[in-house]
């Protein structure tokens, strides 16, 4: 299993290093790279597709007269890194896609994980107080327990399973949340999304504009009222 983290971190380290200066990734980019990874977007095509972005940029900036004008998202490269998904798909036609390389130690071990579920738990019974949304968070924390346990008893649990169970357990606490919502914030926060999303629509498709705005909306819902992300991709590797 691709170690989450890294599909994360290695995307914001190219992004900033081919930039040339360091610029914190905004809610829209983090929105952005969840599409991708929940599209199953291998990270080494994704980095293949920034490449090529900026590729093509410094070409025009040699070019050119004057001063181009400096990336300031990752969204600038959606258009390039759907071109090098669709290249790599094409080279892939007719080729074997066994692989008999070893998973590396992915800091994923079966106890580090159950605290991560424990933690998570802990922090949404605390907030299951504070929101309407309260029944729906500490039933939440509960299943986060006892998917904890059940850890501990059987570490072989596969852990693309344990995932798509935590997708599911996020998707209901996001609904709760948007449920409870004032109308006021959320049509601020979808305000937000499409004055970031305005100088991209261009280079990303409707459905994927679509998903971004999505998760925006959701980061921004759990990011307000402190709580966590539940899947493996946010669980800290220090």
């Amino acid at each position: 299993m691709q170690n989450y983290f890294n599909y994360f971190t290695e995307i914001e380290e190219r992004f900033q290093r081919r930039r040339g200066s360091l610029l914190m990734l905004s809610t829209l980019d983090w929105a952005l790279i969840e599409t991708w990874r929940e599209a199953g977007l291998p990270l080494e095509t994704v980095l293949r597709g920034i490449d090529n972005a900026f590729d093509r940029y410094d070409e025009r900036a040699r070019r050119s007269s004057g001063r181009l004008r400096k990336v300031n998202g990752l969204a600038w490269c959606a258009q390039s890194v759907m071109e090098a998904v669709e290249q790599a798909m094409e080279a892939a036609v007719g080729a074997s896609s066994a692989s008999t390389t070893e998973p590396a130690e992915s800091g994923f071990e079966s106890e580090r994980i159950a605290k991560y579920l424990e933690d998570n738990a802990m922090a949404l019974e605390a907030a299951s107080s504070r929101h309407p949304a309260d029944a729906v968070l500490a039933e939440t924390g509960t299943r986060l327990r006892a998917l904890a346990a059940g850890l501990r008893v059987d570490a072989s649990i596969p852990l693309e399973d344990l995932d798509r169970t935590l997708t599911v357990l996020e998707e209901k606490v996001f609904a709760a949340l948007l449920t409870s919502a004032e109308e006021s914030e959320l049509t601020t926060m979808r305000e937000q999304a499409s004055r970031e999303l305005a100088p991209y629509r261009g280079k990303m498709q409707a459905v994927q504009i679509k998903q971004v705005q999505q998760q925006f909306l959701q980061k921004k819902l759990l990011e307000a009222r402190k709580l966590p992300r539940l899947s493996l991709f946010y669980m800290s590797l220090g």
